[in-house]
């Protein structure tokens, strides 16, 4: 039996992929930091 290299947790995601999920965290990221430089000017 193949092991696993990761344990997966609970499936509580609304997302269908991984790969999605990631995609979707950068994304959140880059407008937090965006907003933090707008707000607090550009130096």
């Amino acid at each position: 039996m193949e092991k696993k290299m990761f344990d997966r947790g609970t499936p509580l995601s609304i997302f269908k992929s991984d790969r999605l999920e990631d995609l979707a965290a950068l994304i959140v990221a880059l407008v937090i930091a965006v907003s933090i430089l707008m707000v607090l000017g550009h130096g």
